[in-house]
């Protein structure tokens, strides 16, 4: 599907810029799907999307697998209503997946601090994976305060707060096919 990014942004006043154009996504998710694929070969993984943010990205990478796979949703929050992580993380839907000696692919939009995402890793090896591997469409790395291993990045992005593409500011936005900067 091909999107007139620029006409979308203009129509967006609350939006600055577009950082990352639709058509780069859509490329740069094709490529991912080829790499997991190809690391994965017969194993059969659990892609464990985490909403609400990483929906759209989960829709599109796993019509790039070429490989047999199965999806589970966990909502996992440490935002609330604003643009700056609370700090403490909520599970708020739990896996209905049993994972014991299974191959986790944890699907995230945005990796900023690394404290949900760390949470959740180490949440989800209590529960005996086979493996942990953490795929991020986002890696925003100016804002970390806590090392990751992410195996799988679409892009790095600088500390801004962004939207689109799944990720929302207040509920808002998410149906944006680009990832954009809000004005400040």
């Amino acid at each position: 599907m091909t999107f007139d990014d620029q006409e979308l942004l203009q129509k967006h006043p609350v939006l600055e810029r577009i950082l990352i154009g639709s058509s780069d996504i859509q490329r740069r998710v094709k490529e991912l799907g080829n790499e997991i694929s190809r690391d994965y070969g017969k194993r059969v993984p659990v892609l464990v999307s985490i909403l609400k943010g990483s929906y759209i990205f989960l829709a599109d990478l796993t019509r790039c697998l070429s490989i047999h796979h199965e999806v589970d949703f966990m909502a996992v929050s440490s935002y609330e209503g604003g643009t700056q992580s609370t700090g403490v993380v909520k599970i708020e839907k739990d896996l209905k997946t049993n994972i014991t000696d299974r191959d986790v692919i944890v699907v995230e939009d945005i990796i900023d601090t690394g404290l949900t995402i760390n949470h959740l890793v180490e949440l989800l090896e209590t529960r005996a994976p086979r493996s942990i591997r953490v795929c991020a469409l986002l890696d925003k790395k100016p804002a970390r305060t806590k090392d990751v291993d992410i195996a799988y990045v679409g892009f790095e992005i600088p500390n801004e707060f962004v939207i689109g593409y799944g990720l929302d500011y207040d509920e808002k936005y998410r149906h944006l096919p680009f990832i954009g900067i809000m004005k400040g």
